[in-house]
């Protein structure tokens, strides 16, 4: 099974096409994160936020058993919780969040924790560096410590925290050295793009080494719409990866899907 648990909508997509993408890709499910980086969907905007989980819902209708929608929310801006509900009640079943102009221990974020809590919606957050010139100083993985005062959270940091991998590790090692589940962690960490290739090997292995394939997971981190051979690209570039640092077939249907399965709660 392959889960692919980071992907972007544009809102320009069709999911149809979607589909027809996700099977030459040989791409069991995704998760699909609404539209806020393209056209009238901005992070800064509660109504657009709005209007993309909106379209994201309408996108997934009667595919939810292999589209698993993720809302965009900005705890900044007012109502972010209810915004959450709302999504919940739109059949979106995850939520996206990227720390910018706040940090992840802020106030402003604590009710969107605890109606995440209460809901049982796993969280996917943005860490480490932007590749786009944006300051990456709100997102640090020490800073999401925080998350343990929500016990009921799960939550992914995205894209290994690159630069401060090292630092990501540490904080996805603290439950396996307290010997809880890597199913009931708190914590676990998508391998899509973030460091550059020079480094990916290397970081690669040191999270392997530390957080073991049971907390890492697949993402491609593509922009729909897009060609099933750029998927297919990102699928082959971690199995490249995988074959050079001779992990098992454990490990890798870990990382290529059943690790996210556990975090998405599928059966």
């Amino acid at each position: 099974m392959i889960i692919d648990a980071h992907i972007h909508c544009s809102g320009e997509e069709k999911a149809s096409d979607v589909l027809q993408v996700l099977d030459q890709a040989k791409v069991d499910k995704a998760v699909l994160l609404a539209p806020f980086l393209s056209g009238n969907y901005s992070l800064c905007n509660s109504e657009s936020l709005r209007a993309a989980n909106r379209y994201l819902a309408r996108l997934i209708g009667r595919h939810a058993d292999r589209l698993i929608g993720f809302a965009v929310i900005n705890p900044a801006l007012d109502n972010a919780s209810e915004d959450l509900r709302n999504a919940s009640d739109l059949g979106l079943r995850g939520l996206k969040m990227v720390p910018a102009g706040w940090y992840p221990y802020d106030e402003c974020v604590r009710p969107v924790y605890e109606m995440a809590a209460q809901l049982r919606i796993p969280i996917l957050f943005h860490s480490g560096i932007f590749i786009d010139g944006k300051s990456g100083r709100y997102c640090r993985p020490t800073f999401y410590e925080a998350i343990r005062d929500y016990p009921d959270l799960r939550v992914t940091l995205a894209h290994l925290g690159w630069p401060w991998s090292d630092e990501a590790n540490a904080v996805g090692l603290i439950d396996l050295i307290n010997g809880i589940d890597p199913d009931n962690s708190q914590f676990r960490f998508d391998i899509s793009f973030g460091a550059p290739p020079v480094y990916r090997l290397e970081v690669l292995k040191k999270a392997i080494a530390v957080l073991t394939p049971e907390l890492l997971q697949f993402g491609s981190d593509v922009f729909l719409p897009c060609s099933s051979e750029l998927i297919i690209g990102r699928i082959n570039e971690v199995k490249e990866l995988l074959d050079r640092l001779e992990i098992d077939e454990h490990g890798r249907r870990r990382i290529m899907g059943e690790t996210a399965a556990a975090w998405l709660r599928i059966n």
